[in-house]
């Protein structure tokens, strides 16, 4: 992955997202919000996205955990009327240090499958991990490319394997606030840009250029999505 710190560091625009025990996300330091759809190419695979709505910039906000706010993506306070239990599972995150490595002759691909969302950009020209394996073939690597950085979660990381860089996009740092249309799901919310993520008692997650936060109640891996919202 790109910057894995333990520590959060003081940053300039201040931005920062903060888990509250069994209550929403609290956004902080005038972080974007935007709403985006993913978007199918003629054959119905997942190819691009595009950007429906952004909603007029706030310097705190409050953003629905539980999944049953009538004003999503903002918390109306629903989660103290149900109940909602929203205990923070992921910890340490153990699966960031354990990916599965796919080494092809010009990329390398680590999959950190436990982040997987299900955004299925990997899927297009026979996924990613053969366009891996074949990519000293340019146009397998510039898809191999184009998938990996189309993963929200960060699940799917691309390097170089001459240089040992990894290959990231860059990303203005915001929340963007993920719909698929074509099968009618509401995904999580895509942080970008390195925004901290902290825990409900202080700790800091691993800072990382993308990842995703569960906005239905239903993940198992909470803060984080796991894919959940597909099945409800």
């Amino acid at each position: 992955m790109t910057d894995q710190k333990k520590t959060v560091p003081e940053q300039k625009n201040g931005m920062k997202i903060t888990v509250t025990k069994n209550g929403p996300y609290i956004v902080t330091g005038g972080v974007p919000l935007i709403r985006m759809e993913i978007c199918n190419d003629d054959e119905g695979y997942c190819r691009t996205w595009r950007e429906v709505e952004r909603f007029p910039v706030q310097e705190t906000y409050a953003l629905c955990r539980c999944g049953h706010s009538q004003h999503k993506p903002f918390c109306d306070g629903t989660h103290a009327k149900i109940g909602f239990f929203g205990t923070e599972i992921a910890g340490s995150e153990p699966w960031l240090r354990h990916p599965l490595i796919i080494k092809g002759p010009v990329l390398e691909l680590l999959d950190y499958e436990n982040l997987c969302v299900h955004a299925r950009f990997c899927m297009r020209a026979g996924g990613i991990w053969n366009l891996t394996e074949q990519s000293d073939v340019p146009e397998a690597r510039e898809t191999a490319i184009e998938e990996a950085c189309n993963c929200p979660s960060g699940r799917l990381v691309l390097k170089d394997q001459r240089t040992g860089k990894t290959i990231e996009p860059e990303m203005e740092p915001s929340i963007v606030v993920i719909e698929y249309p074509p099968r009618g799901e509401h995904g999580p919310l895509w942080v970008r840009g390195g925004i901290p993520v902290v825990s409900a008692d202080g700790k800091p997650y691993h800072i990382r250029n993308r990842l995703t936060l569960c906005r239905c109640g239903k993940s198992e891996n909470k803060p984080f999505c796991d894919g959940s919202h597909i099945q409800h």
